[in-house]
């Protein structure tokens, strides 16, 4: 069968239905891929579990059995990758262009052969992605650094990396991992400055550490690692999904329910929850869980994204939506992607009243007035995430185009959303992700976050 006819195109929401009950998250997505590619550090097998069972990690999985890995699953979330065998390092044009976190691969792939070729990152289009950060570690790390007919080419200078100091001038959550996944078999000590602290680096950190990397200081801006000669083998489950888990409470919040989320780590969206408090929500959490009661929501706030453990980027297009429906004005500044604010045209759409500052790159949201369903398009992950949380709160069906994108960082959104209550289906064709991770093709999928 046809990959393009096993991908859901549209997804129907019906609004007006307040969301209630719990639901529980899946594995962290921007874990899981660094985890993934983190893998062929080790001759030794690799067992990773509370992978979801996202199209993002269905290419990943490619990308590892075309540089030679054996990958097998037990079940339909745990995976283990036997990366004794990969003797190539130079990964696939054809598949890294559909997914910017393939860019992972760099870092382990020339600490363990000394050599990286890999095609420049796609991905969706949220603005730059540069990878002068990237390119500046791996110098540090005494590697030659090229770019060359679209392939970002690295070498060790003399077959292994040497320890050095990074100083990176922003922490940049795709540069840290790089780093680390190349400093993680360096000679010597390396020491990384100014880096990113978000949860999903942290986990890599564990990941790699119980691996046999020795480092220190994981979760601050300052990361120590002693290179080691060799990595071992290891089964490993991966952190919750916090984006996932902020896109259920905000849903929830939207529509004035009470949502409760599970299986989630509460102090990663400590960002989140104090927004939606100062809008009125009330939010409780334990040690695992969060819950939101929105009856009384008294009217909106201001953001500004920033990294780890501000505001997540992830989450700003969900939280506008949520603005939406809140009374009074919003501001929403973006200062991480510059190009996040292309969902805004199909809000508009649904009747929200946004304008948005190009030369700030803000947007100020105007909330109350009622939403109503229309067809809108989903340009890229968390955009179609931002437009199902409005399609929830919205009088009337909302026709998502694009949910592939959706799928891509979500796990069978019209499930999660459906234990809760919403009236969430997928329009035509074969719902994806039935099967378990990796046995899908992956040759047409479109470019990916």
């Amino acid at each position: 069968m046809n990959v393009l006819d096993r991908l859901e195109t549209t997804l129907r929401v019906r609004g007006g239905n307040t969301l209630v009950g719990s639901v529980e998250t899946h594995g962290a997505k921007h874990a899981a891929l660094p985890i993934m590619a983190a893998a062929l550090l080790s001759k030794s097998p690799v067992t990773i579990k509370r992978v979801p069972r996202i199209t993002d990690v269905s290419v990943m999985c490619s990308l590892l059995e075309a540089l030679g890995a054996r990958l097998s699953y037990d079940g339909p979330s745990t995976v283990t990758i036997d990366a004794s065998n990969v003797a190539s390092n130079r990964a696939p044009y054809t598949l890294v262009r559909k997914l910017a976190a393939s860019f992972d691969l760099v870092g382990p792939l020339l600490a363990r052969f000394g050599r990286a070729e890999v095609p420049l990152p796609g991905g969706c289009i949220l603005g730059t992605r540069a990878t002068d950060m990237h390119e500046q570690a791996f110098r540090a790390l005494d590697a030659v650094v090229s770019n060359e007919h679209g392939y970002l080419i690295a070498e060790a200078r003399n077959g292994r990396l040497r320890g050095g100091k990074v100083e990176f001038r922003m922490p940049s959550v795709g540069a840290t991992k790089n780093a680390l996944l190349a400093s993680v078999l360096a000679k010597g000590t390396s020491t990384l400055v100014n880096v990113s602290m978000e949860p999903e680096v942290v986990d890599l950190a564990h990941f790699l550490i119980a691996m046999g990397a020795k480092i220190a200081g994981h979760g601050g801006d300052t990361i120590v690692v002693d290179g080691v000669d060799e990595m071992h083998g290891v089964e490993y489950e991966i952190i919750p999904d916090r984006i996932v888990a902020g896109t259920m409470l905000l849903a929830g919040a939207a529509t004035r329910g009470d949502v409760t989320v599970k299986r989630c780590c509460p102090h990663h969206l400590d960002a989140v929850m104090l927004k939606l408090v100062e809008c009125g929500v009330k939010v409780t959490n334990g040690d695992d869980w969060i819950r939101v009661q929105a009856e009384n929501v008294t009217g909106g706030t201001d953001i500004l994204t920033a990294p780890y453990p501000g505001f997540p980027t992830d989450l700003q297009p969900p939280m506008l939506s949520f603005f939406c429906t809140a009374p009074g004005t919003s501001v929403v500044e973006e200062a991480i992607f510059n190009a996040r604010f292309s969902y805004v045209n199909e809000l508009a759409r649904m009747g929200a009243d946004v304008r948005v500052a190009m030369e700030n790159n803000t947007a100020l949201v105007k909330g109350g007035s009622p939403l109503s369903g229309a067809p809108v398009e989903a340009p890229d992950i968390r955009a179609g995430a931002a437009l199902v949380v409005a399609g929830l709160a919205a009088q009337g069906e909302t026709e998502i185009i694009g949910l592939e994108y959706i799928d891509r960082g979500y796990e069978r959104i019209e499930e999660l959303l459906s234990a809760l209550g919403g009236q969430v289906q997928r329009s035509s064709g074969i719902a994806p992700l039935l099967e378990p991770i990796g046995t899908f093709e992956t040759t047409a999928y479109p470019k990916v976050l």
